[in-house]
């Protein structure tokens, strides 16, 4: 008899995609035994809904209670809860059907913020993800992450500007905090050490700090910030030779794609399980973390601030441009395995 599942995953758009490994394997090892319901924010759903492992999206459009005799109505055998918060809570308690439930490591995630001692596992948040369908049987297939968009949304080479055509970075520099991201200077800095073209991407909060970052080069560098839909900022990243970004939803989407990433880290730390997940037996010069260790104040979050709470922003101010940018001629030059 066919079991039917509704997983959880309100937000955001590097949250979704790291959840793809466990819909991949759950519905390839149980094929058409089970059916797979995904519930999410709808400003997220575009990222699912070319996903074949995905039998139906429930969106929430607004309150939580005008979903739920939707829910109620599907008659779920189990939930698989991967956000855990108050309001995947209150579905679960609504629809009073068995749950498997993400663990958030909330107090371990603490005592490193406010302690610097690590209790997290050394394990990435995909393998935690993957424990909550241990109960069905589901191994990891070791093949990484997914990402799919209709054949519509690509930007295609003739679409993006004329020096870009034969070659780009890929720079995101966006984030959703301020210390999570690298001063202007910087990043200008790092492009002129590079001195290939480069594809500037984020969101339309970033589109004026785009376009300081590109007015100081002639025709090279260009500010897509804005310009893209996910999906289509997606096609961009899978086009790149190389993907320089900082921790952002962007970043997973690139892993899913298999290019070369340089992940750049301010007040959050890798330690908490997020960063580029690749398949089992990728050379490990694929993914490249770049951040100042042993920083005494780091991790001052475990989200981030608008401002650095110490004024001094060393996290992202000391960070070694040259590392950077010899990092992303490495990979242009031979070492970004396709």
């Amino acid at each position: 008899m066919k079991k039917k599942l509704l997983i959880i995953r309100f937000s955001s758009i590097g949250d979704i995609v790291l959840t793809t490994p466990l819909l991949r394997c759950l519905k390839k090892q149980k094929g058409d035994a089970i059916e797979i319901h995904y519930l999410t924010k709808d400003k997220f759903s575009s990222i699912l809904k070319a996903n074949p492992f995905i039998d139906k999206i429930i969106v929430l459009k607004d309150k939580l209670r005008y979903i739920i005799p939707e829910l109620k109505q599907h008659n779920y055998d189990h939930i698989i809860d991967l956000h855990n918060n108050l309001r995947s809570t209150l579905v679960k308690l609504a629809i009073r059907k068995p749950a498997h439930s993400f663990q958030k490591l909330n107090l371990q995630k603490w005592i490193l913020v406010n302690f610097k001692i690590n209790y997290m596992p050394d394990v990435h948040i995909v393998d935690r993800y993957m424990q909550t369908i241990d109960f069905l049987d589901i191994k990891y297939d070791g093949k990484g992450l997914d990402y799919f968009y209709n054949k519509i949304e690509e930007v295609k080479s003739v679409d993006i500007p004329e020096e870009l055509r034969s070659g780009y970075i890929v720079f995101v520099i966006g984030g959703k905090h301020f210390t999570k991201k690298m001063p202007n200077e910087k990043i200008i800095s790092v492009l002129k050490k590079i001195n290939y073209p480069v594809f500037i991407l984020g969101g339309k909060e970033d589109k004026g700090e785009g376009e300081k970052i590109a007015s100081v080069f002639d025709r090279n560098v260009y500010n897509g910030c804005g310009k893209y839909s996910i999906n289509q900022s997606a096609s961009i990243v899978r086009q790149a030779k190389v993907v320089v970004t900082h921790d952002t939803g962007l970043m997973h989407i690139a892993a899913a794609f298999q290019k070369p990433v340089i992940s750049i880290w301010g007040n959050t730390v890798p330690d908490f399980g997020m960063y580029p997940f690749f398949p089992l037996n990728t050379p490990i010069e694929k993914s490249k973390i770049i951040e100042v260790k042993n920083l005494s104040c780091r991790p001052c979050s475990k989200i981030g601030y608008s401002k650095c709470p110490k004024k001094h922003f060393k996290c992202m101010k000391q960070l070694n441009e040259n590392e950077i940018a010899e990092s992303v001629k490495a990979q242009i030059n031979g070492l970004n395995y396709e």
